[in-house]
């Protein structure tokens, strides 16, 4: 049987979000994106929450698509990347993009690979938090694919666009300094998951109503 491929538990008015296919590098298939799309949307609707933390179960964040498992079947590919309606986001732009939409702050902590679709996923948070032996990349260019999974936006907003260029066009892996120096990430800590509660204690101490609108 098995076992859930992304877990949620909720302390203290944090929820903590888990993806859960170590053995796999908690590659993509699509059973992660489904759970992904899921729990985030849920996410969205629970007043209760006033932080979301995400993290990778194992010794990767995530590594990206698992091309095999998800192209091997063409249903797989059009329920993954076909929309009902012209402007809405498919599957595979919801994972990222649906982070974006939740009225609180999303913090991903980010260990090991961090690559293509891990990367999309981390990018649309509001922070991430990553170890020093963390490495990223916008991975899509080795496949000859674009990368078009929502967070194509938040690499502009967040490095040069020379930098965006470089690292889409080349499918570069950066470390985890480099990624900071870029301003791809918000900081490097031996400790990113402590530092990560941390920064979302400090806001749950905030007016709810002044963070949602702050980061809408």
């Amino acid at each position: 049987m098995n076992k859930e491929r992304v877990t949620l538990h909720t302390e203290k008015s944090i929820a903590f979000v888990t993806l859960n296919r170590a053995d796999k590098r908690n590659a993509l298939d699509m059973a992660m994106f489904k759970a992904i799309d899921k729990i985030s949307r849920q996410l969205k609707q629970n007043r209760e929450i006033r932080a979301v933390i995400v993290q990778g179960n194992g010794e990767d964040f995530c590594s990206g698509l698992d091309i095999k498992s998800v192209m091997s079947s063409k249903s797989s590919t059009l329920s993954l990347l076909g929309k009902w309606l012209p402007g809405q986001a498919n599957l595979a732009q919801r994972v990222s993009y649906n982070w974006r939409k939740i009225p609180v702050p999303v913090i991903m902590v980010i260990q090991g690979r961090c690559w293509g679709g891990g990367l999309q996923i981390a990018l649309g948070a509001d922070f991430r938090f990553a170890t020093s032996d963390a490495s990223f990349s916008i991975m899509e260019g080795k496949w000859g694919l674009i990368p078009d999974m929502g967070a194509n936006l938040a690499v502009r907003e967040l490095v040069a666009k020379d930098v965006a260029l470089k690292l889409t066009m080349t499918a570069e892996v950066i470390s985890a300094q480099t990624a900071l120096d870029y301003g791809l990430i918000t900081q490097v800590s031996d400790e990113p998951l402590k530092e990560a509660v941390q920064l979302a204690r400090q806001i749950t101490e905030r007016s709810p109503d002044a963070i949602a609108a702050v980061k809408k």
